[in-house]
């Protein structure tokens, strides 16, 4: 019955994220439309910042910035300069202030900032493989240490049922798939057994003797979740596939399921370079909508936000390898691309089904 709960809420996230697909070309959902004017009749700025979350302000992805930043300018003849964070509020909030100009941020990310400032407006998300909207989905994992995946096994398949009381990593509270998303599953899970049916989303923030688990860490960062776990400071982390990708090669299993096997690659770069052949496995898998790079409107013209989302969606940025890079490429990037994946643009109301987790 737990499983069959687990794999509904699955299904049910997907079907969300398709509903909601056919629809996105309603508009926002904001009741104060956005204001895509409001530089229209002021000088424009020369130079446009994009604010990066910590994820992906590493130097090992310094060329794909560089890459993404060259084709704003080229685009806009405006000069791009790139603003690397060490927390998610601050990329956040430099975008809803108007101290960046663009920003990628998480689905959660984006929404927040939105809140905070209705003309924080999504650009463009990377597609998935059909170079469409209907497969542009990443995955949040919940995974533990090679030999402890037997504690979280019930009969044959993979169970989360284990995991109260244990010590847990999340990203950041104000990641989608670092915390939106597992702490959703984790309730809806739990709230099914008389024991949690009255637990909540804020309920798993902190740890202790009394609480569901027993310690909660915060990584900083998808890369940082993970080294909680594979330095010992956890049991079970969360993370996604696609923050740390750059570091970890699939050993066993199917990519991006439970069961599935991956170790810290001999070329990791920091924080992993000291956790080289460190494995893990993963217990539960959830689909995410892919993250959207946003603008604020209150700094850009729809002119100029035209040019940016022209740049982003063309065939020369579509097959720059630095900004997609090839899945059988030793290269290091943002984006992989396997078959179809591109830069496809996106409206506010796409969202939603992220939206929908906070109700």
């Amino acid at each position: 019955m737990k499983k069959a709960l687990v794999l509904l809420f699955t299904i049910a996230l997907v079907a969300i994220f398709t509903a909601c697909n056919s629809s996105s070309n309603t508009g926002s959902s904001s009741t104060e439309e956005p204001n895509k004017e409001t530089k229209s009749e002021t000088q424009e700025k020369d130079t446009l910042t994009i604010a990066w979350l910590p994820n992906e302000s590493g130097s090992d992805v310094k060329g794909a910035r560089e890459e993404i930043g060259a084709a704003i300018e080229k685009a806009t003849g405006k000069k791009v300069e790139h603003q690397t964070t060490t927390d998610y509020l601050i990329a956040i909030e430099t975008i809803a202030n108007g101290n960046a100009d663009l920003a990628f941020l998480g689905a959660q990310g984006y929404i927040e900032a939105n809140n905070k400032n209705n003309n924080v407006q999504p650009l463009v998300v990377p597609s998935g493989a059909s170079g469409t909207l209907d497969d542009a989905v990443y995955y949040s994992w919940l995974a533990v240490k090679k030999d402890n995946e037997d504690q979280y096994m019930d009969g044959s398949n993979y169970s989360i049922d284990n995991i109260a009381g244990k010590r847990f990593s999340f990203v950041s509270n104000s990641s989608t798939s670092g915390f939106k998303v597992p702490s959703n599953g984790i309730v809806s899970h739990f709230s099914e057994m008389d024991e949690y049916k009255d637990l909540t989303a804020e309920d798993l923030l902190e740890g202790g003797s009394n609480l569901f688990f027993s310690e909660v860490l915060y990584g900083g960062s998808h890369q940082g979740s993970a080294v909680n776990l594979l330095t010992d400071k956890v049991d079970v982390a969360a993370f996604c596939n696609a923050c740390v990708n750059n570091y970890v090669e699939l050993v066993s299993g199917e990519e991006n399921r439970p069961g599935a096997v991956y170790k810290v690659s001999d070329d990791a770069a920091e924080p992993f370079n000291t956790l080289i052949g460190e494995e893990f496995v993963l217990i539960s898998v959830t689909p995410v909508l892919n993250a959207p790079f946003v603008v604020n409107q209150d700094n850009v013209s729809a002119d100029v936000i035209d040019q940016i989302i022209t740049a982003f969606t063309s065939d020369e940025v579509t097959n720059n390898t630095k900004i997609f890079v090839p899945k059988d490429s030793d290269g290091k990037g943002l984006f992989s691309k396997g078959a179809d994946e591109r830069f496809v643009e996106v409206e506010d109301a796409w969202f939603n089904p992220i939206r929908e987790l906070s109700k």
